[in-house]
């Protein structure tokens, strides 16, 4: 029988099935249900007519109420619309479920980017061993963050795993419990998480979801492709920030990340226990049972840190269960040999540290901690730097810091900083001792401008904890196009510098560079940050290479395409023999997690798509570097780009609409991340302290989604205007890389939608600045079309696209709602009096449905 296109696949497995269980969920006995579920469809349907007639949100929830809820006293119809969000919210919850569920019915789990298909096509091209040798270098690490792009509670996430369970079966009455309990289980959190929360939940994902799916790829790899063979290299690995990531989370201190540590540790034994029980029950052979109980009580004291003589540590436990599998080999005809196997290759992957932690701070509160810990120093008669350090010329600087010697061993510090960066240091060394050195090996420095940056940090690692044996890497993150296009300038001076050299051989000659898209499209709009990191890592390879290091790009990429998301493996698929590939690194970060790696299927898929994205390039050398007539074209289009992005956000319009118009100042009321969402303490608000999260998802709830779009119109209509767009054209058929950036951005345009804020056109003060951003959209989709010779944004998508369309329209009532009582409020904020118990109410509203997006938004640009 031959396979359905996918397309059909969704609609009849996604599509279909979501609105017979719709449908079920409607019919649930709840308190005050009823008239919600009679209600919401008409509710919609005036939104869906209201925006086709050219009406605002106020008109279309006023129309509504005066015909269906004309005799409510004004308390019954809010009631309504917060019943109306809670409602909405579990729709996507139900959805989430269902296309989760169908996701092994809708991909093809074993075509191309799949394992399977990089195994059989190397086969074919005689290239086996090639794909070995690249196999055992080669390396992906996924980096879990907390950043609030979506926050389930954990009660939340396992509804929606056992609801994909049981729609995958057709389980009704399970189906109809699961309903009826995400019906009565509340989504919001009362009080904001702390990061050991945000860990906790985080960890749900180790536990439940990559402990296994990472465990069947490398199980995989190991039996089809290196034939039962040990492999020398783990390949794959998970990167862990809750805990560690100080950058504007004065939440996080040095105890919390000793306490998440302890946690990853705890739940990886946990994991290995319940596979020792399993294998105790099948074990039960002369010589052998006696093993795996001793095991399985070790593994009990080690978890519970009691009876050190009989705790185990993770080489004594691997040595243990190598020795097993000899004898099961050996003596009993390899029963249950591969089952021991899957364990062993477990502790490869996981250790006893299950997720690397990463400490990341700031460079300009790491220049304080660096002064306040320098002053204690001098004030108790160390040695470690001259009285007058800090008059001292750069260069000596930079040569007293990378040749530092001492301890500030002995030292009581007052300063809280001076406190806070000793104590965060001897942290990583002593996590390093419980858990394993990658338990907690890397530093990262966001917005690093200068090479004292990196080398203040270098100089704080030796003398507070690990002295000349130092096994930890720092880390630069470049964010900003200045910080990027310094970034060679900056690596130079570390490569040229000999201590600092003597420290990368000790490393195993590896230097690991982060590139931030999320606020190199906030600084410089979405070709600049994209092009700028681009250059700048080819820049990075060529002196890399040039010194003989091996560059380890790391990558902060959001979610959405606006965030230097999208299609990841066609991005990593389309950089060239450029750019250094040897290890893929990204972080992925909320609806990221859930959509991309939150079941075992799509978890799977998507890593091994990430694993064949980095190595098929390679072995089939297609993909070529860019041609210096492309590269003129690309630079150019970046460069006017920018100048529009630019312009635009030094528009005088630009902050006061986004405090005003926007859903930005909510986000830090919204209750579902431990960070503050800005950086400084300021109270007026200043585009350098914004962070990118609440930056790009306030365009997204507003469903203008610039920074994924805005200058990309002004930039190729300078090429239509000049009848030179043939040039981009043929910049578009060659380049793999503009290629994804173009279909990624058409992805941001088809996830706006302007005729939800086409009110703000007549706005006094800010009508104007809203039609620069609707032209500016016009434009930039007109010329996509053109340029890809589309009738329709995505058609080359179109199952993402259906999926889009799907999870727009459950929400479309959700944004109306918001905007709605946004309008209230300014309208109540300008009255003669004051009504702050209204004020307080339309608030709300705002945060529920703010909250319920941000939720609903697994694809959200």
């Amino acid at each position: 029988m031959s396979t359905q296109p996918k397309l059909i696949r969704f609609n009849q497995n996604v599509v279909s099935k979501y609105q017979i269980y719709n449908s079920i969920f409607m019919t649930l006995p709840f308190d005050s249900i009823s008239k919600t579920v009679v209600l919401l469809p008409l509710f919609y349907e005036t939104c869906k007519k209201g925006f086709e007639n050219g009406e605002n949100p106020t008109t279309i929830v006023e129309t509504f109420f005066k015909k269906y809820q004309g005799r409510r006293n004004h308390q019954s119809q809010i009631n309504l619309l917060f019943r109306f969000i809670q409602y909405i919210e579990r729709q996507v919850v139900l959805f989430d479920a269902v296309e989760d569920a169908a996701f092994p019915i809708v991909h093809n789990m074993e075509g191309i980017g799949t394992l399977r298909s990089l195994k059989e096509n190397a086969e074919a091209d005689h290239k086996k061993q090639l794909l070995q040798q690249y196999l055992e270098a080669f390396k992906v690490r996924i980096v879990l963050t907390a950043h609030p792009t979506q926050f389930y509670p954990g009660t939340v996430l396992g509804i929606i795993t056992d609801l994909a369970e049981a729609i995958k079966h057709d389980n009704l009455s399970e189906i109809n419990s699961l309903l009826a309990q995400l019906g009565k289980t509340p989504f919001f959190k009362d009080k904001k998480p702390t990061p050991y929360d945000e860990a906790v939940n985080l960890t749900w994902y180790l536990k439940n979801v990559f402990y296994h799916s990472f465990g069947s790829i490398y199980d995989y790899v190991q039996q089809n492709i290196f034939d039962d063979a040990e492999i020398d290299n783990s390949i794959i690995n998970i990167g862990f920030w809750p805990g560690g990531d100080r950058d504007g989370n004065p939440f996080v201190t040095p105890q919390i990340t000793l306490d998440v540590a302890k946690k990853l540790k705890e739940s990886i034994i946990k994991n290995y226990i319940k596979d020792v029980k399993y294998l105790r029950r099948r074990l039960t052979f002369r010589g052998i049972r006696e093993r795996i109980i001793t095991l399985n009580h070790q593994l009990h004291n080690t978890l519970l840190n009691r009876d050190e003589d009989n705790q185990i540590t993770l080489l004594e436990f691997r040595n243990e269960l190598k020795t097993i599998r000899q004898i099961l080999i050996s003596q009993h005809q390899s029963l249950y040999v591969d089952k021991l196997t899957m364990l062993i290759n477990r502790t490869t992957l996981f250790g006893y540290h299950f997720a690397s932690l990463d400490i990341r701070q700031d460079s300009r509160v790491h220049d304080e901690m660096f002064s306040a810990l320098v002053n204690e120093l001098q004030a108790n008669k160390s040695d470690i730097f001259p009285d007058n350090y800090f008059d001292l010329p750069l260069k000596e600087q930079l040569k007293l810091l990378s040749g530092i010697k001492g301890t500030v061993d002995g030292i009581e510090f007052k300063d809280e900083l001076a406190i806070n960066i000793t104590e965060t240091i001897k942290a990583m060394k002593s996590i390093q001792e419980q858990n394993g050195e990658i338990a907690c090996n890397r530093y990262i420095i966001s917005n690093n401008q200068t090479t004292l940056n990196v080398l203040q940090l270098f100089a704080m690692l030796k003398i507070v904890a690990f002295g000349d044996d130092l096994t930890a890497d720092v880390v630069p993150l470049f964010e900003t196009v200045t910080d990027l296009q310094a970034s060679a300038n900056v690596m130079e001076d570390l490569y040229t510098d000999k201590n600092y050299r003597a420290h990368l051989e000790q490393r195993g000659n590896k230097q690991t560079i982060m590139l931030g898209f999320s606020d190199g499209t906030k600084d410089g709009g979405y070709l600049m940050a994209n092009w700028a990191i681009f250059k700048a890592k080819e820049a990075l390879t060529q002196l890399s290479r040039n010194y003989g290091i091996d560059v380890i790009f790391f990558d902060g990429r959001g979610g959405p395409p606006a965030r230097g998301g999208g299609k990841t493996h066609q991005f990593y698929a389309s950089l060239g023999p450029t750019i250094e590939d040897k290890e893929i690194q990204l972080t992925i970060q909320g609806q990221t997690i859930s959509s991309n790696f939150g079941t075992l299927e799509s978890s799977q898929y998507n890593m091994e798509q990430l694993i064949s994205s980095g190595i098929s390039n390679r072995l089939n050398d297609k993909n070529q570097a860019m041609s210096s007539d492309n590269k003129k074209v690309m630079d150019h289009l970046a460069e006017l780009s920018y100048k529009a992005y630019v312009n635009f956000k030094n528009h005088p319009k630009f902050l006061p609409y986004l405090e005003r118009m926007s859903t930005l100042k909510y986000y830090a009321k919204t209750n579902i991340g431990s960070r503050p969402s800005k950086r400084g303490k300021s109270t007026k608000l200043i585009f350098e302290d914004l962070r990118a999260i609440p930056f790009v998802g306030s365009w997204s709830q507003l469903k203008q989604n610039v920074p994924g779009f805005f200058g990309v119109g002004t930039a190729l209509k300078y090429y239509e205007d000049k009848n030179e767009f043939e040039k981009v054209r043929s910049l578009y058929n060659d380049s793999k890389f503009f290629k994804t950036l173009v279909e990624n951005s058409m992805m941001s345009l088809s996830k706006s939608f302007f005729d939800l804020t086409k009110y703000m056109a007549d706005d006094d003060e800010f009508g104007e600045f809203w039609k620069i951003i609707y032209a500016e959209y016009e434009t930039s989709k007109r010329l996509l079309l053109k340029l890809t010779n589309s009738e329709e944004l995505m058609e080359n998508e179109p199952v993402g696209k259906a999926s889009i369309d799907v999870r727009e329209s459950i929400v479309l009532p959700l944004l109306t709602i918001q905007q709605y009582a946004l309008k209230k409020i300014q309208e109540l904020e300008k009255a003669e009096v004051r009504n702050e118990k209204d004020i307080a109410v339309y608030e709300k509203i705002v945060m529920r449905s703010l909250f319920g997006n941000i939720n609903a938004s697994r694809n959200s640009a």
